[in-house]
């Protein structure tokens, strides 16, 4: 079952058009800042037998060409993932017969340093498909800690913050991003705070970013978001969740029917819904928490 903080490290590609140009950017990569960006189905399931989804998956349209973005979040190393990722590349290759890009983000260094490695299958000495990922994670991601910077632009400081999200820069990244949220519009301002805090997970980062939207007042800080961490302290943290997912559904405008209500209230595991809290920034109807 995917992690809160595991959606959020390639869900915020979808929050913003031209953030993957931006990123390409760090590694210089060139590539066309405009660029049309239609976001796909994750879904590359063959009729028999087996389901296989990717994170993120976008459709890029550029001077360059068309390409395929798949961005996949990595929490750790996982010999499995080299079949996996092979299989997504030659997949949508052959079916949308346009070259296919794999981004790889992780949180902690050591995993982005085994996800950097080219992966071979085949022989030893002469694979017949190599993978070789490009790699976002903490020693390539600027850890954007000025305000200045920070303001402007906000969809990298998030991203900053949740791949720096145990290393020691963290805490002053959340300082220049709470200060910078304040720039933009309140509706934004507080769902970029939500979703911070849901992609941040279980990291002690999370209890910091807790800290900062207790302790200082923001304009943005709406009285929703305080008041669903209050009743996550009166009727525990699995109801706490559950209100809060629904809350920013709510804020988003997205339809929440007595049954999704109903669902989502019953479930007692924090993990599914920190998961669904991740997709709820993004989805466009209540039902896609679910698939």
């Amino acid at each position: 079952m995917p992690t809160a903080k595991h959606e959020a490290l390639h869900r915020i590609f979808r929050e913003d058009s031209s953030f993957f140009a931006r990123t390409f950017k760090l590694l210089d990569i060139p590539f066309p800042s405009s660029c049309a960006v239609s976001v796909m189905d994750t879904d590359v399931t063959e009729l028999e037998p087996i389901t296989r989804r990717v994170d993120t998956l976008l459709y890029l349209e550029s001077e360059q060409g068309d390409h395929l973005l798949v961005i996949e979040s990595q929490m750790q190393d996982d010999p499995d993932k080299t079949s996996a990722w092979a299989y997504y590349i030659g997949y949508l290759h052959a079916k949308h017969e346009c070259p296919v890009i794999l981004l790889v983000v992780c949180q902690d260094l050591t995993t982005a340093r085994w996800a950097r490695r080219p992966k071979g299958i085949g022989l030893a000495d002469r694979p017949s498909l190599v993978v070789h990922p490009i790699v976002l994670g903490p020693d390539n991601v600027p850890a954007v800690t000025d305000l200045g910077e920070a303001a402007a632009d906000v969809v990298l400081t998030v991203f900053s913050a949740l791949t720096h999200g145990r290393s020691p820069q963290v805490s002053a990244i959340l300082e220049a991003l709470a200060a910078a949220l304040d720039t933009v519009d309140t509706q934004t301002a507080g769902y970029f705070a939500e979703f911070t805090e849901v992609g941040l997970g279980d990291t002690d980062a999370r209890y910091l970013w807790r800290d900062l939207m207790s302790t200082k007042t923001y304009r943005y800080q709406s009285e929703y978001a305080q008041q669903i961490r209050a009743e996550g302290v009166a009727v525990g943290k699995v109801e706490g969740e559950a209100m809060m997912l629904i809350r920013v559904l709510e804020a988003r405008a997205v339809e929440v029917t007595p049954a999704v209500r109903e669902r989502i209230m019953s479930c007692t595991d924090t993990d599914v819904l920190e998961a669904w809290a991740a997709r709820a920034v993004s989805v466009t109807t209540a039902d896609e928490l679910f698939d």
